[in-house]
């Protein structure tokens, strides 16, 4: 941030906003009395969980809360001199796109599937920018040039799904920053997006900050984020601002309660350097294996989809998703299965279980998988059981938790329902909710005791192996850390195998014993934790621990000093 930024005053300043939310019961306090100044030119983040205010407070702003559920009831929001919360929506329209943008977080469901990015860029620049001295066609290929996009004039003919997430995402970058916008939201601009482009799409950001002098209010439960972008924070909970202040300041000297938990469950690459197990969570011993052999035995497994059989094998087959992949696990040990969106990972964990035909060998407890069998495949799932990645789609919302947790029993013919209700509770209990919870349904929990419940069903069989499939990608930070606790804890106490899938570099350091690197269906590396992150022999290996967010705002500053130096 310059002297002149500090000089002009604040580009927006929010003063005391309330919102409230209509219910059955009658209004809540959604927003309470938030305040801030974002500086011309300032990058300046708003942190907290989900839940605590961040998008309602963008929204408002943007003018785009919901009128038929939300209302600012009290406060200001201040663009210049100019008060935004009586202004018609026909005053907003020309100032949003206009004098502030926006950039969501879903860039997939943000754009117009049936219209070419070439239309829809065009299509805000016609609005927003009159008397032009460049045709809007002109104007829309050098965004797509100063976003770093590829071949722009074939992109600007392409539709949504002919691209990337991390193209798409710069397509919104380069549609909010067409028309100059004097302030710039980035709502999660880059949760949806692997750890390597993330990093370039920070990168950008903080290029075209210093290009178009824009000032960015960043939105982000990341931390990490939050350490590179930020000039200042301001942490959000339960509809407030409970501390704000620079970004050096609230990362070394943070004085909230909330604040401190906040930065305390970040999990940190290279915190369990030089230790090749996990960290005991409890003072339970780990459970021995009863056997010697390993509990999954994975040999030269390839999986291609849209293989052609019969007469239809004319012409080229397709190219495997999954190439060749061999490892073992034993009983209480963690094998993570990194890498980035398309490496296989995730079709790796389900042809591990069957759920999909492959080639090659698996084998799980010494029993050969075969997913064309349901009379081999049946006591199969009694041994390894899946936790996914979103547990709200992996509860059928009709079924009360304790139908849910019990389905397995009753389809495997264990025990009557006396029986089953009392295995309800303990597994509740275990996974540390309250028995009473059985009663309830999916949408009357938040995500972390949705994924608890998750955790319960696959243990209802006492299986050998989990494979969790982005198990935690979906949590909050200290829920996040809640859980996988939680599943260290039940790998120490039951001996349980874990498939730990993810693009999380320091989750995986976290919770594994061994790691294996995937890249285009292959596995590129493959190690103990420690051999992998402390002496990484592969290329992308290195890349992927480089792209990683440092929860060190100094770090960046530092790096920035030393770049501004050479240059």
């Amino acid at each position: 941030m310059t002297e002149q930024s500090q000089d002009q005053g604040p580009v927006i300043s929010v003063k005391e906003l309330s919102v409230d939310a209509r219910t059955p019961t009658g209004l809540k306090r959604i927003l309470d009395r938030v305040s801030f100044d974002l500086a011309a030119g300032e990058t300046l983040c708003l942190a907290g969980e989900s839940g605590s205010g961040k998008s309602v407070t963008s929204l408002a702003i943007m003018g785009l809360l919901p009128k038929a559920s939300l209302r600012v009831t009290s406060g200001e929001i201040l663009l210049g001199r100019s008060e935004l919360t009586r202004k018609s929506e026909r005053m907003m329209r020309s100032i949003r796109g206009g004098d502030i943008a926006m950039i969501f977080q879903e860039p997939m469901t943000s754009l117009n599937p049936v219209m070419t990015v070439g239309a829809q860029l065009t299509e805000a620049i016609r609005e927003h920018r009159k008397n032009l001295t460049e045709s809007p066609e002109t104007i829309a290929r050098q965004m797509l040039d100063a976003v770093q996009m590829s071949d722009p004039p074939r992109r600007l003919a392409q539709y949504p799904h002919e691209l990337s997430g991390g193209m798409r995402q710069r397509v919104m970058i380069a549609m909010a920053l067409s028309c100059r916008p004097k302030v710039l939201i980035a709502d999660e601009p880059t949760t949806a997006l692997d750890v390597t482009v993330q990093a370039q799409i920070l990168k950008l950001m903080r290029e075209l900050r210093h290009e178009f002098q824009t000032s960015i209010l960043m939105i982000t439960h990341d931390m990490g984020v939050v350490a590179e972008m930020a000039d200042r924070v301001a942490i959000m909970k339960s509809g407030r601002i409970v501390e704000q202040g620079t970004s050096i300041d609230i990362f070394e000297r943070p004085s909230d309660p909330y604040t401190q938990q906040l930065l305390a469950a970040v999990p940190r690459l290279g915190a369990h350097a030089g230790t090749d197990i996990p960290p005991r969570v409890t003072a339970v011993p780990t459970v021995a294996p009863a056997v010697p052999s390993p509990i999954l035995d994975v040999a030269d497994l390839s999986v291609t989809y849209g293989r052609k059989t019969g007469w239809l094998r004319r012409g080229p087959q397709p190219e495997p998703t999954v190439k060749n992949v061999s490892f073992k696990l034993k009983a209480g040990e963690t094998l993570g299965l990194v890498g980035e969106s398309g490496s296989g990972k995730s079709t790796t964990g389900k042809a591990v279980l069957g759920l999909i035909p492959f080639e090659g060998s698996v084998r799980i407890a010494g029993q050969e998988v075969m997913p064309a069998s349901s009379a081999i495949m049946r006591p199969i799932r009694r041994t390894a059981q899946m936790i996914f990645q979103d547990p709200y789609a992996s509860l059928d919302p009709r079924m009360s938790i304790g139908a849910a947790i019990a389905e397995p029993l009753v389809i495997h013919g264990i025990g009557d329902s006396t029986e089953h209700r009392d295995r309800v509770a303990d597994l509740l209990k275990r996974v540390g909710l309250t028995p009473d919870a059985a009663e309830r349904y999916p949408h009357e929990f938040s995500g972390g005791q949705r994924q608890r419940i998750c955790i319960a069903r696959a243990l209802a069989l006492e299986p050998k192996l989990i494979v969790a499939d982005e198990s935690v990608a979906a949590l909050d930070v200290s829920v996040r850390a809640n859980v996988l606790d939680l599943m260290l804890e039940l790998q120490e106490q039951m001996g349980l195998a874990y498939l730990f899938i993810s693009h999380d570099m320091a989750v995986i350091e976290k919770m594994s014993h061994h790691v294996a690197v995937m890249r285009g269906g292959e596995i590129v590396e493959i190690g103990t934790r420690r051999a992998v992150f402390e002496n990484p022999s592969d290329d992308y290996t290195r890349a992927l621990m480089a792209a990683v967010p440092v929860p060190d705002p100094r770090q960046y500053r530092d790096q920035a000093r030393l770049v501004a130096g050479a240059s």
